[in-house]
């Protein structure tokens, strides 16, 4: 598997944290991207799109940042 523990202090933290955070930044960004050239107007469901945005972002940065990614 790709994803290998980052030890700080002792400490073990997981790089999908790392990654979940990435996600969540790009999800406001795309989110707020969105809300500026469609508008609020749009009758979409907002918390099951936000949740969608974050899973699939946090996905897309999971693979593009593991050492594994262009071995098929």
């Amino acid at each position: 598997m790709g994803l290998k523990e980052i030890a700080i202090g002792g400490i073990y933290f997981s790089p999908l944290l790392l990654y979940a955070l990435l996600g969540f930044v790009g999800a406001l960004i795309v989110r707020t991207v969105l809300h500026r050239i469609v508008g609020q107007h749009t009758p979409w469901f907002e918390a099951w799109f936000d949740a969608a945005l974050f899973v699939i972002i946090t996905a897309i940065v999971a693979f593009v940042f593991s050492p594994t990614a262009g071995i098929v």
